[in-house]
């Protein structure tokens, strides 16, 4: 009989301990395959070997999909899916960046209408996800999947967390999918969803296969009345076993899958769309990314007094000051709107990554995405300051001086906040890089200390900090060295407001283009470890 999945004497190990120990087994289409065994017996890691997103290390996979359709889907346990959008205009997304290049939008939202009606969700199709209730969202994450209509499913503890009843109804799901022909393999420790399927493969402790077969062979193989009772039987140690392989080919390598993705272009127009939806969509999101800069401007205000910059009433460092938490305001709103943007996505990313998704154009649509709300922010900031007069009364051509510089400053910032983002591993842990990110950018920017006073690890340091660029390029547009050879408080800033500001753009573009990059780089990485490990 022809098969769709073979596994010859595939191993795993990951440092010393030893996961997998030469599993051989063979799957058949349209078969509804459940894998099962004790906790860290490697259900997961044999179901990612089995979907070709983990190698092993030792043996090896082939995927038998000849004139088939060769996609292949899987559904992590956690429903990995936004939770703000409607249900459709979700599945529309994933649709757009999943189906094939040259699928028109009508096609996709057919695929879409229908894949909600296989899955009985019509009805829940203008809910936000996070509405749902459990099956329902297990549902919609399964049907993200389906929307490419794949031959071979791999399910992470589809039934999970959810009553029996719940449970039953996505068993039945499933088991309508392997009767359309589509091959279904899931991990499980449930004997109810167990009981449901074609064959059950059972793992032993020692990474072993104890047994491949149907459910009614597994009862009589333990000698077990209930398949619940399995468990207390694969604690025992178990010799090598092969799931329905008499001969041992070698295997043919899988087949490499090229479905043609939509290019890098319309994945970042479709990425841009979707976050900016995700954004106005969170009321808390968007109330604290436009609520903090009012109350920035403000504090401001209450600190500084009107008419620091004019020459008669200046008698101390107060253009200084101003200038340089103007600077540190585009810095810090940059940097704070990057943090979470990464690592609270994290999940979702690696899951496009596996259809397909370019990380250039993810990391770019998150930079498109906030870069209309910095250069919103920017411009009130300093209108406002304006009015209030906080700063002085210049040309508008400075305005816009000011203005490029401050959103080039936020830009860098950004890409920054992006790259700590996509190093972390929890929000937990970018909350805690904020003060270790913002401290140097204080104490090494130039203005507690002028870059020419500092010690020479600091001069070095300061190279590297956008803040410092920012202040002088900022101080230059305000002529502020004209407050440096009649104000003894200003005289110290003589070397940092002398000079031109193409010098610090520069800077500032160039740290923004090579933190993006590596953000790129990182997320990439990231990636490609996750999935080989």
């Amino acid at each position: 009989m022809t098969t769709c999945v073979d596994a010859i004497d595939v191993s795993r190990r990951v440092g010393a301990r030893q996961i997998l120990q030469k599993l051989s087994l063979s799957i058949e289409p349209g078969e509804l395959v459940a894998i099962a065994g004790g906790s860290g017996a490697g259900k997961t890691t044999l179901l990612k070997i089995l979907a070709g997103l983990q190698p092993p290390s030792g043996g090896a996979v082939s995927h038998n999909l000849a004139g088939r359709d060769t996609g292949i889907g899987y559904v992590p346990q956690d429903d990995i899916i936004h939770l703000e959008m409607p249900l459709r205009r979700t599945l529309r997304y994933a649709a757009r960046l999943r189906l094939p290049a040259g699928t028109t939008a009508a096609e996709a939202d057919r695929i879409v209408e229908q894949t909600m009606a296989d899955l009985d969700l019509t009805d829940r199709a203008e809910v936000p996800v996070r509405s749902l209730s459990g099956g329902q969202r297990k549902r919609a994450s399964i049907a993200v999947e389906l929307l490419t209509r794949p031959s071979l499913f791999f399910l992470d503890e589809p039934t999970s967390g959810l009553d029996p009843s719940t449970a039953a109804d996505v068993m039945r799901l499933l088991r309508g999918l392997s009767e359309r022909g589509v091959t279904v393999v899931l991990t499980t420790h449930e004997p109810a969803s167990i009981q449901r399927c074609d064959r059950a493969i059972f793992l032993a402790r020692n990474g072993r296969l104890a047994f491949s077969g149907s459910p009614a062979d597994a009862r009589r193989h333990f000698g077990v009345r209930d398949l619940a009772d399995v468990y207390q039987r694969l604690t025992g140690e178990y010799p090598p076993m092969t799931g329905r392989i008499a001969t041992r080919p070698a295997p043919a390598p899988a087949i490499a899958l090229h479905i043609k993705r939509p290019n890098v272009f319309r994945q970042w127009w479709l990425l841009t769309r979707r976050n900016v939806d995700v954004l106005v969509r969170n009321r808390l999101t968007l109330a604290v990314l436009l609520g903090s800069p009012v109350l920035v401007t403000a504090m401001m205000a209450t600190l500084f007094r009107r008419g620091a910059f004019d020459t008669g009433a200046a008698a101390d460092v107060g253009p200084a000051q101003i200038v340089f938490w103007i600077a540190f305001d585009g810095f810090f709103f940059g940097l704070t709107y990057g943090l979470l943007q990464i690592v609270g996505d994290i999940a979702v990313f690696r899951r496009e990554r596996l259809a397909g998704l370019s990380v250039g154009a993810y990391v770019a649509s998150k930079v498109a995405a906030l870069l209309p709300v910095l250069a919103a922010v920017s411009a009130v900031l300093l209108v406002v300051l304006r009015v209030l007069g906080r700063l002085p009364a210049v040309g508008w051509h400075v305005y816009g001086l000011l203005f490029v510089t401050m959103l080039v400053e936020a830009t860098s910032a950004l890409a920054l906040g992006l790259l700590a983002s996509a190093s972390v591993h929890n929000a937990a842990q970018a909350a805690l890089a904020l003060p270790m990110l913002c401290f140097p950018q204080v104490l090494f920017g130039g203005a507690i200390v002028p870059v020419d006073k500092m010690a020479l690890p600091g001069r070095l340091m300061s190279f590297g900090l956008s803040n410092r660029h920012a202040f002088e390029a900022l101080g230059r547009d305000l002529n502020l060295d004209r407050f440096t050879n009649t104000l003894p408080a200003m005289s110290a800033y003589r070397e940092t407001f002398s000079g031109g500001t193409t010098g610090s753009l520069i800077a500032l573009g160039s740290f923004a283009v090579a933190l993006t990059l590596a953000t790129v780089w990182v997320l990439d990485r990231r990636s490609a470890v996750s999935s080989a490990g």
